[in-house]
């Protein structure tokens, strides 16, 4: 699959980008777009992925920098779970477990097709500082091997002003729970 943009797709993904990231200072205190954008069309992969970010409701920001490595992280700051990721179980092998009433696919499959990762539960309680989200619906993120080698997977929301953790069979999907992706430039 061809994973590069157009330029006038370019044009326009990165014009959404900026009018995002000037409309929420408060998630990239310090930031500078002008560094950023450079960065940006330099890395039409990138830019690809953040256009499937994009059109799969996830509405990418910048939501800070890495001090190591001075890459800028890109995470779904969409007030809910994206919509075009959503009713998705966690992994391939749950996907292959489930004998009948199997999703379209899961999570770590289409984060792999898009070149994104899933958030850990940190990177999640660190979004919830910069806003409420998931207050509706719920998001996978990324399990540790200790538990999906049991058949389970973790997923986090926020009610009641707390971020909550959960589990579940990795094979379960829900129409109100899909993922946030992360992505470094």
């Amino acid at each position: 699959m061809k994973k590069k943009l157009s330029a006038n797709q370019e044009k326009e993904l990165i014009k959404i980008l900026k009018t995002r990231f000037e409309k929420n200072t408060k998630r990239h205190k310090g930031l500078e777009w002008s560094r950023l954008v450079e960065r940006l069309k330099k890395m039409s992969e990138k830019l690809w992925s953040l256009e499937e970010m994009e059109i799969s409701g996830g509405e990418p920001d910048v939501i800070g920098q890495d001090k190591k490595t001075g890459e800028y992280i890109f995470c779904d700051c969409s007030e809910e779970s994206p919509k075009g990721r959503r009713s998705l179980c966690y992994d391939r092998q749950a996907l292959e477990s489930r004998k009948e009433h199997k999703p379209k696919s899961s999570a770590l499959d289409v984060a792999a097709e898009m070149g994104i990762e899933l958030i850990t539960e940190e990177q999640y309680r660190e979004l919830q500082k910069l806003g409420n989200f998931d207050m509706k619906t719920s998001s996978w993120v990324k399990t540790p091997s200790d538990i999906r080698e049991l058949g389970g997977a973790i997923f986090c929301d926020r009610r009641y002003n707390t971020v909550f953790l959960y589990h579940n069979g990795a094979e379960s999907y829900y129409a109100a729970r899909g993922f946030r992706g992360l992505l470094k430039i």
